[in-house]
C-alpha cells in the first residue's frame, strides 16, 4: 500500500498512516486487521451515486467510507468488533467527516434490529474471506475475525445486504475468487442479480488473488458484465498505473 507514517500522539500499538487519497489520514491498531488494497479496490469498483445512501457491512478501521464520502450523501459503517467501531469512529473524526459517517457498533446478522428494510442505496462489504475451517487462525482475535468467518459467514452477509437494499438498488463485494460460485449463488437466493465481475491479478502470470462483484436488486438475470481484469504489479514489482491512479500523491518511494 502507498501509506506514509505520520507522527501523532496515539495510543498503544496505533499508528497514523497519510492514505494518500485527497488528504485522508487513518490510525491503524497493529494488533487488529489493517486494511489493504482491497479496500481501495472496492470503494473505486462500487456504483455511487451522489444522493445515495450507503451502508459498509463490516467497516473495520472505517477506511472504506472514508473513500466514499466525497461521492455518497450519506453513509453508515457497521462493525462488530469494539475496538475497530471505536477507531473507525476516531478516524471519521480525524477526517472531520462527522456529516458525512455514522459509525455504529453492531452485528449484521442482528441487522433486522439495527436498521429498517430497504434503506439503503447501496451496501459494500469487505467480509471475512475464509470459512473457519480453512486457514490457520491468526492468535490475535481482531486478525482472526477479520479473516474468518467466526462472527459472520458469507450467507449472513449477503442476506443482510439485501434486507436494508432498496429494490433496484445495488451490493458491492470484493471475495476471494475460489467462492465464486457461493457468490453467485448467495446472490440469486437474495434476489440480487450480479451484473459486473472484475478479477484482480498481482502480476499478469499469476491467477487472480480477488473477485469485485456487483449485482442490483430484482433485476432481470443476465446481462453480467466481466471487466477488463485489474494488475497490481508490474514485472519489477512496482505498482502498475492502474492502481497508481487511486492516489492522488505518492511517496518518492512509490
Amino acid at each position: 500500500m502507498l501509506l506514509k507514517k505520520m507522527q501523532t500522539e496515539l495510543g498503544p500499538q496505533e499508528r497514523l498512516d497519510d492514505l494518500l487519497i485527497g488528504g485522508l489520514k487513518i490510525i491503524q491498531n497493529e494488533a487488529e486487521f489493517c486494511f489493504s488494497l482491497d479496500a481501495v479496490l472496492l470503494a473505486h469498483f462500487a456504483s455511487v451515486k451522489k444522493h445515495s445512501r450507503v451502508l459498509d457491512l463490516g467497516t473495520g478501521t472505517g477506511v472504506i467510507p472514508l473513500l466514499l464520502a466525497a461521492q455518497a450523501m450519506q453513509i453508515d459503517a457497521l462493525e462488530l468488533n469494539p475496538v475497530m467501531a471505536d477507531l473507525a469512529a476516531r478516524n471519521v473524526e480525524l477526517n472531520a467527516l462527522q456529516d458525512k459517517i455514522n459509525v455504529r457498533k453492531g452485528d449484521l446478522c442482528d441487522i433486522r434490529e439495527i436498521y429498517p428494510p430497504e434503506f439503503f442505496d447501496l451496501v459494500v462489504s469487505n467480509p471475512p474471506y475464509r470459512p473457519l475451517q480453512h486457514g490457520m487462525v491468526n492468535d490475535l482475535d481482531g486478525v482472526a475475525r477479520a479473516r474468518h468467518e467466526i462472527t459472520a459467514t458469507l450467507a449472513d452477509v449477503v442476506r443482510a445486504a439485501r434486507y436494508v437494499l432498496k429494490f433496484r438498488s445495488r451490493f458491492a463485494m470484493v471475495h476471494l475468487p475460489e467462492r465464486l460460485g457461493e457468490i453467485i449463488i448467495a446472490m440469486h437466493e437474495n434476489k440480487i442479480e450480479p451484473k459486473r465481475l472484475c478479477f484482480v491479478h498481482s502480476r499478469l502470470d499469476k491467477a487472480p488473488t480477488m473477485v469485485l462483484i456487483e449485482g442490483i436488486v430484482g433485476a432481470n438475470p443476465g446481462g453480467l458484465q466481466v471487466e477488463p481484469p485489474i494488475l497490481v504489479h508490474k514485472e519489477d514489482g512496482s505498482y502498475t498505473d492502474a492502481i497508481r491512479k487511486y492516489f492522488y500523491e505518492e511517496d518518492d518511494n512509490g
